[in-house]
């Protein structure tokens, strides 16, 4: 097709798509940003954390979180070691009007961004950006007692205490079931349940039952009596709530990577070449990595997306599609009106971009569909504690020695 033609045709179909698929994510009207810190940082590591968060206490309100804030929701659910006895768990939270629910953690080791952002849903959250973590290695069993303060006061909405104590149950069955099964496996397993007992409105233990078989069954997996037993109960308390089918399947896609088809991703990819933010994620967007030093754990939901636009983008280069469509807007704005551009360096730039633009701090051993093993928050003081202690461990940002949550 030559480039006249491509000229004309081009922009009535990316009209259509940007329509249909690139409706801005924003802050929801009347919400405020909200910072929780652990109350047993120092000075210097709350400043770390202002610091990656890429805010700072001017901007935002600020929430200190306590131990005894944490038991409030985790006695009788959690141990004693996993509850621990100091809070260093911090979050940033963005209440949003649309997207579902996108999380990233850093530090974390017991718990992913899959796990909270699953857990969220639980709650009664529908749409959120959600940046939590530690500027030292923590379990993480705690960080979802402050995200969910964070919400409630940047939001102006209450959480039913209920489906907090469920959502903080299921953050703890999933955390001992990746301690067997792997921390990806096992919240595939109770998101494909829980998908099912919402969608179809499960409410019989049997049925119940029945459904988690067949998620077993589908990814392989042998589950133990106890296990059966302990997520059965988790899937009757969820199954008394009310919950929004459409918003459900929105952050379950976000976690597969399913946020769009391949025109939605591919116009992604497009939007990040020439400059537009391609990933969403609000707040996710402006972390600095390097506050936590180049060891930190990072892990984010975005991970998946920034894999489907990569995958957009190579599927399009395999069409031929690619250097036609960058050709066009290299030339349209101001370009060779041959379309000659070098197009070989543009499909190299974009891919690096899209790359940038998704979760720029990400780790590449720690992306792609969570699969970061990141373990349980445990707020005691044994060191190496078998679920995952909030260590305290030393590390660039601090000079604090071995201690637990």
């Amino acid at each position: 097709m030559s480039m006249k033609k491509l000229k004309r045709v081009l922009p009535f179909s990316l009209a259509i798509i940007l329509a249909s698929v690139s409706l801005p994510v924003t802050a929801l009207a009347d919400s405020a940003k909200v910072v929780t810190l652990g109350a047993n940082l120092s000075d210097e590591q709350k400043a770390s954390m202002y610091k990656y968060f890429g805010t700072s206490a001017d901007q935002v309100d600020t929430i200190e979180v306590t131990n005894t804030d944490e038991r409030k929701y985790m006695e009788g659910i959690a141990t004693e070691s996993q509850i621990g006895t100091r809070t260093y768990s911090c979050s940033y939270v963005e209440p949003t009007d649309s997207g579902g629910i996108q999380v990233k953690v850093a530090n974390l080791t017991f718990v992913t961004s899959s796990m909270i952002a699953s857990t969220l849903l639980t709650s009664g959250v529908e749409n959120c950006n959600v940046v939590a973590g530690s500027p030292i290695e923590v379990s993480g069993t705690g960080a979802l007692t402050g995200i969910m303060m964070a919400y409630e006061k940047a939001s102006g909405k209450e959480l039913s205490e209920d489906q907090k104590a469920t959502a903080t149950e299921e953050l703890v069955t999933t955390g001992d079931l990746a301690k067997d099964l792997g921390q990806d496996t096992a919240s595939d397993l109770i998101n494909d349940v829980k998908e099912s007992v919402i969608e179809d409105k499960l409410t019989d233990p049997s049925d119940i039952q029945d459904a988690i078989s067949d998620a077993a069954d589908k990814q392989g997996i042998t589950l133990t009596d106890d296990q059966l037993a302990k997520i059965t109960s988790l899937m009757e308390s969820i199954s008394q709530y009310d919950y929004d089918v459409k918003a459900l399947k929105k952050t379950l896609d976000n976690l597969d990577g399913k946020s769009g088809g391949f025109f939605s991703n591919l116009w992604s990819s497009i939007k990040g070449f020439f400059g537009g933010d391609s990933s969403g994620g609000g707040i996710i967007n402006n972390t600095d990595d390097a506050a936590l030093g180049n060891d930190a754990i990072i892990d984010s939901t975005l991970d998946a997306v920034k894999s489907k636009a990569n995958d957009a983008v190579n599927q399009a280069k395999d069409k031929g599609l690619w250097d036609k469509i960058v050709g066009f807007f290299k030339d349209l704005f101001g370009g060779d009106d041959t379309g000659n551009s070098d197009n070989t360096d543009s499909t190299d730039a974009v891919e690096e971009n899209t790359d940038n633009n998704t979760d720029t701090g990400s780790t590449d051993n720690n992306a792609d569909n969570d699969t970061s093993d990141n373990t349980a928050e445990s707020e005691d003081n044994s060191e190496g504690n078998s679920i995952g202690t909030e260590n305290n461990t030393t590390d660039n940002n601090t000079n604090t020695s071995t201690n637990a949550e």
